[in-house]
């Protein structure tokens, strides 16, 4: 089986943030040829700016890294929580830095959300997905999910304890391998 590089990103940056222990969660889930790479630097980017990212502009170094990890990554995973209906204004300037360079473009995505409201963070999925849609990222099916009551379903080391859940992620995961063997054929 063939090496997969998964890029995650957390739209927290809480220490304990539990879409971060999720996406540790998941890892731990997957298949042996995973190879699982946490994005840690959405604290670190400037707010976007257009006139930054012209012709003539040189990204931040922040911006770069953020853009070469996407590059050479086979997937990417994405776990968000919900703020005031949305995306967190950090995970959003995250992706309007990629719009014009078009990293997700093309790139098999996984979006999650995870709240510790019974709705999962619905709101902030489908925010989510409006977004990727427009940046022409492939959307994998059967790898979206809203996972409710997040807190009840992990354990303080971040382990997937709920096991209708640890289920979803498995098929989520299987469903991430098969878009990438799609994009390569």
């Amino acid at each position: 089986m063939n090496t997969r590089t998964i890029l995650t990103l957390s739209g927290s940056l809480r220490k304990q943030s539990s879409n971060s222990l999720f996406l540790h969660g998941l890892a731990a889930l997957a298949p042996g040829n995973f190879t699982f790479i946490n994005y840690a630097g959405l604290d670190t980017l400037p707010h976007f700016n257009p006139d930054l990212d012209g012709d003539d502009a040189i990204p931040s170094a922040a911006v770069a890294d953020l853009r070469a990890k996407l590059k050479h990554a086979d997937a990417v995973v994405i776990c968000t929580p919900e703020y005031a209906n949305g995306v967190p204004g950090v995970l959003k300037n995250a992706l309007d830095w990629i719009v014009s360079s078009g990293e997700l473009m093309n790139k098999p995505v996984a979006a999650i959300s995870a709240s510790p409201n019974p709705l999962g963070g619905d709101k902030a999925l489908a925010s989510l997905l409006l977004t990727l849609t427009i940046m022409s990222a492939v959307i994998v099916d059967s790898a979206t999910m809203s996972v409710p009551f997040i807190r009840s379903k992990l354990s303080t080391e971040g382990m997937i304890i709920d096991l209708q859940t640890a289920e979803a992620c498995r098929l989520l995961l299987q469903t991430l391998e098969q878009a990438i063997h799609t994009k390569e054929t």
